[in-house]
């Protein structure tokens, strides 16, 4: 099962976060900071699977991946596969690719619904549930035109009062 999937920067500054399991918020901030710590300063050589039970606790692990200023990660138990995990996030990377055209951290800044909608539509409950980046954005279109029949129909009601 999947703990938690953090995107954060560079430098320090978290862009996107979901906790699947029920933590207080200072320790969340705390868990996402130790991530950023321990992904920023692994050499690149190194493989993107870090097993630390002192940091983590004796059942999780981290899968990450770089991608120019964000590191994607995945805080998972022992029975997940750190190479489903990798290809989660590779997965989640071209699905936002194709929604933001190019996706970059200022999308992550100034979309996050739609990058929350996305990761909502692959991970639900810290369980995967679609790993095909095209029914995600089937799903994820058909979303956003019930946003704009709801938003239009809110308007000529706001019209029409």
């Amino acid at each position: 099962m999947i703990k938690a999937f953090i995107v954060v920067n560079n430098h320090a500054m978290v862009r996107l976060c979901r906790f699947y399991e029920q933590l207080a918020v200072d320790k969340q901030s705390e868990l996402c900071q130790t991530v950023y710590k321990i992904v920023t300063s692994r050499p690149d050589h190194l493989c993107s699977f870090v097993d630390d039970s002192n940091t983590f606790g004796p059942d999780t692990k981290l899968v990450y991946r770089h991608f120019a200023t964000l590191y994607f990660c995945i805080l998972s138990d022992r029975s997940e596969s750190e190479l489903a995990m990798l290809d989660l996030i590779q997965v989640y990377v071209e699905t936002l690719d194709r929604v933001f055209e190019n996706v970059c951290e200022l999308d992550l800044i100034f979309n996050s619904p739609k990058a929350y909608t996305v990761l909502d539509e692959t991970v639900v409950g810290g369980l995967v549930l679609e790993i095909n980046s095209q029914k995600i954005l089937t799903v994820y279109d058909q979303l956003q035109k019930l946003e704009k029949m709801h938003s239009s129909l809110i308007d000529k009601l706001q019209v029409g009062s």
